[in-house]
């Protein structure tokens, strides 16, 4: 038999019940567009999340105090955590390989200049800290190097500070007060943006030195190290960890590279994505029991027809490629139904919700019609063989 003689016979047998074909590639379709749908607002919060990280740079590590680790009795004193330093950080800074290391503190207090009060968040950090995370100062400079214990009373405003508490004036030069304390503002920040839901644009920036007096810590709740670009972070983690342990005598610290973070938030976005999948294998399920109950039909019925192709000289092969390529073009067609639903439905969904980030990859689009027409082929599979088994002469006799 000729493709041109297999693709009328096969399109012929779906046109011949259309409402019937319809009702059947719908099932196809919904489970596709789920899964569509479902993983293109995954990937979009996927790519969303990734870029929000990276914004900082991709070559930053945490260090914070505590270890990650869970103890089966009280550990006493041994168990006691020394709080990480300024001295700490500036360990770190000397280390080969670093390009810049800052303290951290942070903190909640009211600050008031310019006759306006307001309560705000406060960084305390050393003057890497915008070369460590890639920010950008606006006007002014940012935090001047400075005695670490006692640093001059400077202050650093986010964008959105600047402009609820001086308007469109400059701030350079001004005072402002934060916990009772007067600082001198000596810079701006560009606007960043909230990251994952924190507004930096809404900060002030203050010694580090300054910062632990203010929240009255006597540690750092971290410090982040950036370090030159081509290393290996695992390679770097280790220098890191190695003189931590100098320095405090055990590993009472936890070392984040940002393949960790990055790392655990994958892990969380790939159950997500199979949770969802799973959900639309569910429609494509109900599809498949679907194909499979219409086409046992269709052979019952067409087995007059079965019988006469067989009597014809037809080899069964070919009976079998017909029903399973009538199976295989209705799930296909579902599936390309299914496509244009899920990602017309994705777009809209954007355009309705814009912060909601969706983005659909070709490789998803690409797996999910190749699934539905696996589907499309296995539910065949049993009505085609089937029909492919079928006696010439019974078949001619049936009704």
């Amino acid at each position: 038999m000729s493709w041109r003689d297999f693709l009328q016979l096969t399109t012929r047998a779906l046109t011949a019940h259309r409402l019937r074909s319809f009702l059947t590639l719908l099932g196809i379709a919904v489970g596709i567009a789920a899964v569509i749908l479902l993983t293109s607002i995954g990937e979009g919060i996927h790519r969303f999340v990734l870029d929000e990280f990276t914004q900082f740079g991709t070559n930053v590590i945490g260090v914070h105090p505590g270890k990650t680790m869970t103890h089966g009795t009280p550990v006493g004193v041994l168990g006691t955590v020394r709080p990480i330093t300024l001295e700490d950080s500036e360990a770190l800074a000397r280390l080969p390989n670093i390009v810049a290391a800052t303290p951290m503190v942070q903190g909640n207090a009211e600050v008031e200049a310019n006759g306006r009060v307001r309560r705000t968040t406060i960084y305390g950090v050393g003057p890497a800290m915008a070369r460590t995370f890639k920010m950008k100062v606006a006007i002014g400079s940012f935090l001047p190097p400075d005695d670490v214990h006692n640093p001059r009373t400077y202050a650093v405003l986010g964008s959105k500070m600047r402009q609820e508490l001086f308007g469109s004036r400059s701030p350079l030069g001004e005072r402002l007060r934060i916990g009772g304390s007067r600082y001198r503002i000596v810079g701006v920040m560009e606007s960043k943006g909230q990251v994952l839901g924190v507004d930096l644009d809404d900060s002030v920036f203050i010694p580090a030195a300054r910062g632990l007096a203010l929240f009255n810590r006597e540690g750092l709740i971290e410090v982040d190290v950036s370090y030159e670009a081509g290393l290996s972070s695992a390679h770097v983690a280790e220098q890191i960890k190695r003189l931590m342990i100098a320095r405090h005598g055990r590993e009472d610290f936890t070392i984040i590279t940002q393949e960790d973070m990055l790392r655990t938030l994958s892990n969380v976005l790939d159950i997500l994505t199979f949770a969802v999948g799973a959900l639309g294998g569910i429609s494509l399920l109900v599809g498949g029991v679907g194909i499979v109950t219409i086409m046992t039909i269709a052979v019952s019925e067409r087995t007059n027809e079965v019988g006469l192709l067989l009597a014809l000289g037809a080899q069964r092969r070919t009976v079998l490629g017909l029903f399973l390529g009538e199976a295989i073009l209705l799930a296909a067609i579902g599936g390309v139904f299914g496509l244009l639903l899920g990602t017309g439905l994705a777009q809209l969904l954007h355009l309705a919700v814009p912060a909601l980030p969706v983005h659909t990859p070709w490789t998803f689009v690409l797996a999910a019609e190749t699934l539905a027409a696996l589907i499309g082929l296995t539910a065949g599979v049993l009505p085609a063989r089937r029909a492919a088994r079928l006696d010439p002469v019974e078949a001619l006799r049936a009704e």
